[in-house]
C-alpha cells in the first residue's frame, strides 16, 4: 500500500478483502465481453493484493511459494467493457500446506463469477510446506474494516 494510492491494493470489509478492478478492451472479446481465462487473472489479482495488505509480501518469500493446486470456476453472468468490478476475497479453511479460498467477481452486488481455489504453500523443490504459524495467523485474523 502507498501513501498517495490507499486503496490500490483493496481493503477490507467485513473480513472480506474486496479489490475494484475497471474491465479494459485488452480483457474482452470482439464483442466487448470478458474473456473467460481473465477472470481467473482478476482473482489471481485479488489473492495477491490481498496478501500484500496482510504484510505478506510474495516478493519476500524465500524458498516458498503459493501454487494453485485446484480450482472449480462457475461462470454465472458476462461482464462487459468498463464494467467496474469487485472480486471478493474469503479464506475459508487453512489445513497443513493447503488454504480454501473462495472468490466472486462481482458488479453492483450481483455475482458473475465464481471460484472455489485450494492452494498450497511448497518449498523450492515444489514440496508441500506447513504454513508458518505467523501466516496462518495473519489470515485468521483478517481486519473487519
Amino acid at each position: 500500500m502507498t501513501e498517495a494510492w490507499p486503496d490500490l491494493a483493496g481493503r477490507f470489509r467485513d473480513g472480506v478483502h474486496v479489490l475494484a478492478l475497471r474491465v479494459y478492451y485488452e480483457d474482452t472479446d470482439a464483442g466487448g465481453v470478458v474473456y473467460h481465462a481473465r477472470y481467473v487473472a482478476f482473482c489471481e489479482r485479488a489473492r495477491s493484493d490481498c496478501l500484500r495488505l496482510l504484510g505478506l509480501h510474495q516478493s519476500t518469500f524465500e524458498e516458498i511459494n503459493f501454487v494453485v493446486r485446484r480450482m472449480v470456476c462457475d461462470f454465472l453472468k458476462p461482464a462487459r467493457l468498463d464494467d467496474l468490478l469487485e472480486v471478493h476475497t474469503r479464506f475459508r479453511e487453512m489445513a497443513g500446506a493447503r488454504v480454501e479460498i473462495g472468490q466472486e467477481v462481482m458488479l453492483k452486488g450481483n455475482t458473475l463469477f465464481k471460484a472455489d481455489v485450494t492452494v498450497a504453500l511448497v518449498d523450492a523443490r515444489g514440496r508441500p510446506k506447513r504454513l508458518p504459524e505467523e501466516m496462518a495467523e495473519r489470515f485468521r485474523q483478517l481486519p473487519e474494516s
